[in-house]
């Protein structure tokens, strides 16, 4: 499988983790010199280019100072622009305008949510998925707060049904009514690793008069997107996971091109967010550049992009397209060799149908995870868990191999037989909470 990868070269374009102190442990990978590392959808890999790229930069600043704003190829005064095109691209953007590299994600959500959400007395409601990740529910309370209602009445989630461990997609679709001011949705679950159908809910949205914004944390750089020709009228990213632009790194913004000279809607304004024409004449009268543009507040940040821009030229090179197809054949076999080999012992939380997915994969188990999360970091494996019991395994297509995913399963068969022959395994009924994350003894705690 790995011969017959196109892609199989851009490996060796990115830093794979030392296997360190797990290889005085690692007795079943012993030989072997690299991190098993299967944990980009919480942190990708650094792109061997990053280094040079931000080294560049960081010339500049001492050759020249605050000239380098102004000096160079990339004049640190458009910096942000330089990462423009590459997103645009991954994200389905077709106006320049709707595309901004600014702030980090959170941040995004809620300065979108100035002029996106704005409740009357009879459409006030905020639609959202039941179990969203933390940030996006905190943001989505604020805001329904700093309006003066009640988070209990305006905030109505939609969670799988009894039964169930997925979110149907009509019934997000039922949840949209008339008291609906903004649909605020994950593209694809940080906890099930299920892609929802954006479009779909979309254009339900719409036609109920409500704005429809998307988190696509753990979507962009993942799966196909396109905002514009959905009709999404506001998303936002980071771009540390699949993008691989470094831990707490810039985060990225869209808003329909519909929405690109309306100025009518409130904003918190800042200094850069004014049109560049006359940015620097300083005088106090806000008139916003086009679109997304106008959202920014500061000047971007030079390091953050220049570490953005070393990843996203491998995906100008590699194309989303391809990636996608390598993408659904790791997690299709990584499924196959799951349900092979460990289903005794494993359940896979994500949906089956490639349009429905990612590259990650979530897992439960039958005994307490936590458990077989340790040991299998003591084997320099990577993945991460989240609380109350999942396992996310995520093979990114730009530099994970089919090895890597059998190594995975093989690895994980041999820590569950060895588990269970000295009785460790404590199953659900008999342990209590586990711990999760990334550090010692956790995983990844990179945000989602």
């Amino acid at each position: 499988l790995d011969a017959a990868d196109e892609l199989r070269a851009f490996r060796g374009r990115f830093h794979i983790p030392a296997l360190g102190e797990a290889a005085a442990t690692a007795a079943l990978r012993a030989g072997e010199a690299e991190q098993l590392y299967l944990c980009g959808n919480s942190l990708g890999l650094m792109p061997r280019a990053t280094r040079t790229y931000v080294e560049e930069e960081l010339k500049k600043w001492e050759d020249f100072g605050v000239e380098g704003h102004f000096l160079g190829a990339r004049p640190w005064v458009t910096v942000d622009e330089t990462v423009k095109a590459s997103s645009m691209a991954i994200v389905g953007a077709k106006k320049e305008e709707e595309v901004v590299i600014m702030n980090t994600l959170s941040v995004n959500l809620h300065l979108m949510m100035v002029p996106f959400y704005r409740p009357t007395a009879e459409r006030f409601r905020i639609v959202v998925e039941a179990k969203a990740f933390p940030s996006d529910a905190y943001a989505v309370q604020s805001q329904v707060k700093f309006h003066g209602y009640d988070p209990a009445d305006a905030i109505r989630e939609v969670g799988p049904r009894e039964g169930e461990d997925l979110i149907r997609t009509e019934d997000l679709v039922a949840a949209i009514d008339d008291s609906v001011a903004l649909v605020m949705i994950g593209g694809l679950h940080y906890y099930t690793g299920q892609l929802l159908d954006i479009e779909a809910v979309t254009a339900a949205g719409h036609a109920a008069g409500a704005i429809v914004g998307v988190d696509l944390a753990h979507a962009v750089g993942n799966v196909p997107l396109h905002l514009h020709d959905w009709g999404v009228d506001f998303a936002c990213w980071c771009t540390y996971k699949y993008l691989n632009s470094g831990p707490g790194s810039i985060g990225g913004c869209f808003v329909h091109e519909r929405h690109a000279e309306d100025t009518t809607r409130p904003r918190f304004a800042g200094w850069w967010g004014h049109r560049k024409e006359d940015r620097f004449v300083m005088h106090h009268n806000f008139a916003p550049s086009p679109g997304a543009a106008g959202y920014q507040l500061s000047n971007p940040p030079v390091l953050p992009c220049a570490a953005l821009r070393a990843s996203l030229d491998l995906f100008d090179e590699a194309t989303m397209p391809r990636l996608r197809a390598k993408s659904e054949r790791l997690t299709a076999y990584l499924e196959f060799l799951l349900r092979r080999d460990v289903s005794d012992e494993v359940s896979i939380l994500t949906p089956s149908e490639p349009a429905a997915r990612g590259s990650q994969l979530s897992l439960t188990f039958r005994a307490d995870v936590s458990i077989v999360f340790k040991h299998l970091a003591a084997e320099g494996v990577i993945v991460d868990i989240r609380k109350p019991h999942a396992m996310r395994v995520a093979p990114a297509a730009l530099y994970n191999s089919f090895t890597d995913v059998s190594e995975f399963v093989r690895v994980l068969r041999a820590v569950l037989d060895k588990l269970r022959a000295e009785h460790l395994l404590v199953y659900d009924d008999e342990a209590g909470d586990g711990e999760v994350g990334g550090a010692p003894g956790g995983g990844a705690v990179a945000d989602g």
